[in-house]
């Protein structure tokens, strides 16, 4: 069923792939990277090698003799972080090829976002490499309207907890994904981390949905120095697993909140981790609002151009702007983000709007129409703002 799914970001692959010697495919493990990628492959002359698969890295013994007579194909290499030495080589090639005329569709590298695999290929393929970051699972993605939606929000953007036969099942495969990630991905990093102090951190950043975040308290709770906690969110950060918001900074006038938001990316994690057990045991859970707003963000973050920056706004007074997106083209755009049909809106909300100077201002509420509320404010649905962003591609 996964292959069914048709997705969003390929048509931004397929452009990026024609423009490049080289493109990174980067995202979280299990989100669809290889099928996607194998979709691709049908589609061009290309080559797909699993670096997971000892039988296909042999192929590699010598690459740079293997890789030249698969010169005029596309190569899709997957989890090529197993392969390290290999960044050289394809520098090797890709100069060699841009020598005679060749700069594009080369090579398409596939690999969860670990540190290690983003610093090799910026230090081996600077000026070569374009990278693309695949999420989940979002709202354009799907056909089956509020209720596609609510499965989308309660077992988040992985396809194999979103297609799973029921809640239950959903939950059951996002457990095993927790701890494949714990117990086999994180080790690979190279740190020596214990499993159940990360998992127990995740857990408290859970808690701490949308929030600013005190490493100094989470630090004491877990026993570990300050340095030790920020370590391990920034691997979780890494791995695309947390997100991390900066806030916005542009009025200097203001007394503002300088530290940043921490977001457990995927909505399904973020309900496994916290022992929520169905869609209706969220509706009552005091996570709500913030499980809603993360949900939005991750889904605003899947589609936005290339280029963007995203921020939240907070004075110390509380008054705050949930998601300020930077756009490429300098227009500023403010977007509220309220749970429900029928959300009571701040009062400030026309200030922090003016304060940091958007453009386009919305507030994204769970109902299913487009209205304005004065002051060039306008209520929107979550899938019809994405239409907006995606217009802006």
């Amino acid at each position: 069923m996964q292959g069914m799914l048709n997705r969003w970001i390929m048509q931004r692959l397929r452009k990026s792939i024609s423009r490049n010697s080289a493109v990174a495919l980067l995202g979280a493990r299990q989100v669809g990277k290889t099928t996607l990628s194998k979709v691709i492959a049908k589609d061009m002359n290309s080559t797909y090698l699993d670096l997971e698969d000892s039988e296909e890295v042999l192929l590699l013994q010598d690459p740079k003799t293997y890789l030249r007579t698969e010169r005029d194909k596309l190569v899709i290499l997957d989890e090529i972080q197993r392969v390290p030495d290999l960044f050289p080589v394809l520098r090797g090639l890709i100069d060699s090829n841009r020598q005679e005329g060749r700069n594009a569709g080369q090579f398409l590298i596939l690999g969860s976002a670990s540190m290690s695999l983003l610093q090799q290929s910026s230090e081996s393929l600077a000026g070569r490499i374009s990278y693309i970051e695949m999420t989940g699972l979002n709202v354009l993605e799907l056909e089956s309207g509020q209720q596609g939606m609510n499965d989308l929000w309660f077992r988040g953007g992985y396809p194999g907890s979103y297609l799973a036969p029921d809640d239950e099942g959903a939950m059951e495969w996002l457990e095993d994904l927790i701890r494949t990630y714990l117990e086999r991905d994180v080790p690979q990093t190279g740190f020596n981390i214990s499993a159940q102090k990360l998992r127990i951190l995740w857990t408290m950043l859970a808690h701490l949905q949308g929030e600013t975040v005190n490493t100094s308290n989470l630090a004491s709770n877990l026993e570990l120095s300050r340095t030790t906690v920020n370590r391990y969110m920034e691997i979780l950060t890494s791995l695309l697993l947390i997100r991390r918001i900066e806030p916005w900074h542009a009025n200097v006038k203001k007394r503002l909140v300088k530290s940043p938001r921490y977001y457990v990316r995927d909505s399904g994690i973020l309900h496994r981790l916290l022992g929520i057990e169905n869609h209706r045991a969220l509706l009552t859970n005091p996570i709500l609002g913030k499980s809603w707003e993360g949900f939005v963000v991750e889904n605003i973050h899947s589609v936005i151009p290339r280029l963007s920056q995203t921020y939240f706004y907070r004075t110390a007074t509380g008054a705050e702007t949930d998601l300020v997106v930077k756009m490429p083209n300098a227009q500023v755009w403010g977007i509220e983000i309220k749970y429900g049909v029928a959300p009571k809106l701040g009062k400030h909300i026309k200030r922090t709007f003016e304060e940091i100077g958007a453009t386009h201002k919305f507030v994204v509420y769970g109902g299913e129409r487009e209205f304005p509320i004065g002051d060039d404010i306008w209520m929107i649905p979550l899938s019809r703002l994405m239409d907006k962003l995606t217009a802006e591609q």
